[in-house]
C-alpha cells in the first residue's frame, strides 16, 4: 500500500508505526503540513495523522488546519483507510461536527482506559486488551462525533471509529521514549514532575510499544481488506 503520514512538526512523526508499515513492505510518504502546505487528496490507500503542538481552534495561527480539516472530511468521505492520533483524532473529530475543548487538566503520563463493548469487537482497537494503561499527553479533547462508535474510555474519551474506516486514538500508541520526554520538556506546566514521569516511561513504555505496534499492524490489515480505488470520492 501507499500510505500518507501526515505530521505537524519534527517531534511528531510516525515513528513506530512508520518502522511496522515500513517492515511490512509498504510505501510511507511522510508530508509534513505545516510546512509543505496541502499534499494530494487522492493517490493514497491509507493515511495515519499524528499529533501537534497546536490546537483546534487555534486557526488564525495555524490557517492549515483548515486545509486539515478538508482533507478529512475527503478521505472519510471516500472511504480512504484513516487513524488519527491525538492531534489527528481531535482534528477528525472537529471535521466530522465534534466538540473540540480543552480538557480540565493537562495529561501527561500512563492512565487507565478501558474498551467498550464496540472496541472490544473492533478490528483494529480490539487487538488491545480489555484494559490497559495508555499513554497520553494532551491538553485538549474531543467529543466523540455524533456519527461514531465510542471505542474506548478513559479519563478523557479515547477512541473511536468513523464510519467502517477512520479510526480516532487520544492516546499515544506511535511514541518513542526520547520523543515524549522532548515534549514534557517543552511544557510549563505538567500534572507531575519530569523526572517521575520519566521513570515511569522506562517502567512502562516497552509494554505499551509493544501494544502500539500491535495497534499498527491491525490498521494496515483493516486499510489492506478495505481499501478503496484510488482517485474515486463518494457523494455522501
Amino acid at each position: 500500500m501507499r500510505i500518507l503520514s501526515l505530521t505537524h512538526g519534527p517531534l511528531v512523526g510516525a515513528e513506530l508505526f512508520g518502522d511496522v508499515a515500513r517492515e511490512a513492505g509498504h510505501d510511507l510518504v511522510e508530508w509534513e503540513i505545516v510546512s509543505q502546505g496541502r499534499p494530494a487528496e487522492n493517490g493514497f490507500d491509507a493515511v495515519m495523522v499524528f499529533g501537534g503542538a497546536m490546537n483546534v481552534g487555534e486557526e488564525l495561527a495555524n490557517p492549515w488546519l483548515h486545509d486539515e480539516y478538508d482533507l478529512l472530511r475527503g478521505w472519510v468521505s471516500s472511504g480512504t483507510p484513516l487513524l488519527g492520533v491525538c492531534l489527528g483524532a481531535q482534528t477528525l473529530a472537529y471535521a466530522a461536527g465534534a466538540r473540540v475543548v480543552p480538557a480540565e487538566t493537562r495529561y501527561a503520563g500512563f492512565y487507565e482506559t478501558v474498551l467498550t463493548d464496540a472496541g472490544a469487537t473492533d478490528v483494529v482497537l480490539g487487538v488491545l486488551p480489555r484494559r490497559f494503561e495508555a499513554l497520553n499527553a494532551n491538553g485538549y479533547r474531543f467529543d466523540v462525533p455524533e456519527r461514531a462508535v465510542a471505542l474506548a474510555e478513559g479519563p478523557v474519551p479515547q477512541a473511536y471509529r468513523l464510519g467502517e474506516r477512520a479510526w480516532g486514538v487520544q492516546f499515544h500508541p506511535e511514541v518513542r521514549r526520547e520523543q515524549v520526554l522532548a515534549w514534557w520538556a517543552e511544557r510549563e506546566e505538567l500534572p507531575r514532575p519530569l523526572e517521575e514521569l520519566d521513570a515511569e516511561l522506562a517502567a512502562k513504555l516497552p509494554a505499551w510499544q509493544e501494544l502500539g505496534r500491535r495497534l499498527c499492524r491491525a490498521f494496515l490489515a483493516a486499510a489492506s481488506s478495505t481499501r478503496p480505488q484510488r482517485g474515486r470520492r463518494s457523494s455522501g
